[in-house]
């Protein structure tokens, strides 16, 4: 089987490394990428025998770019701390690794959990990443937000898929979204972005529309009713952090 090296990046998730990092015990490298944690999650994970190497935090994206040339095999698992791997998914890699690889990335198809439940509509069904990839082919798009692999090669899928536990809490989640939500709008701001009526009153309407009925978040019950409300409030709150920071450039120009 060729060589592989798993990437977790990590901020204070004692709550989750140990269990991240006993998911993919089968990597013959562990590479714990920390944003400096200020609680037990660098010590529970050098118990666990895994390399840690730390850079303060800038986004998602820069964080594993960083991360990702320091590896010491050519091919990367990166695995976020709130995800998992199962015997099924393990099995799967494995045997795309000891096969002739006609692929240099990998999509995963992931499995997402959100209060106690499983999420399989409200516009997460198509939940995918690209996790499994060559070192020196694949980078992450330099966005703060969601992004995305960039393949200088042939990209496969897997048929298993990561187990993504989201947020721990709904406490957790808001500390989250409140975070994802600015990255976001500075992406945006930066862009040129200027929001009016219709970013606050027909985008937000039509995300709860589009997951709660388009994409079947009703048959997730009241759980899916919680996440297509937060997803369309997420899209308000995106846009008004927008026009915050427009009006923040425009009084530092004026001063």
């Amino acid at each position: 089987m060729q060589k592989v090296t798993a990437i977790i990046p990590t901020f204070n998730e004692e709550h989750n490394i140990e269990a991240a990092i006993e998911s993919v015990k089968w990597a013959d490298e562990i590479l714990v990428v920390d944003s400096y944690s200020i609680d037990k999650t660098v010590n529970i994970a050098k118990e666990k025998g895994a390399t840690i190497i730390q850079r303060e935090y800038e986004h998602s994206a820069s964080q594993k770019n960083w991360a990702i040339p320091q590896a010491k095999y050519e091919w990367i698992f990166l695995l976020d701390a709130d995800e998992r791997v199962d015997e099924h998914l393990k099995m799967e890699i494995k045997n795309v690794l000891k096969s002739e690889v006609n692929s240099d990335a990998y999509w995963i198809k992931r499995r997402n959990f959100f209060m106690g439940s499983e999420i399989k509509y409200s516009g997460w069904q198509g939940d995918k990443v690209i996790r499994l990839f060559k070192r020196d082919l694949c980078k992450y798009e330099n966005k703060s937000v969601h992004a995305e692999i960039l393949c200088n090669g042939e990209i496969g899928k897997l048929k298993n898929s990561l187990t993504h536990y989201t947020f721990k809490d709904v406490f957790h989640y808001l500390e989250k979204w409140d975070r994802y939500t600015t990255m976001s709008a500075t992406d945006r701001s930066n862009r040129g972005e200027k929001p009016n009526l219709f970013h606050f009153l027909v985008k937000p309407t039509y995300r709860f529309f589009s997951d709660y009925f388009l994409r079947l978040g009703f048959l997730d019950g009241m759980t899916g009713f919680i996440v297509c409300v937060l997803n369309c409030t997420s899209v308000f709150m995106r846009h008004l952090k927008v026009r915050q920071l427009n009006q923040d450039k425009k009084k530092a120009l004026n001063h």
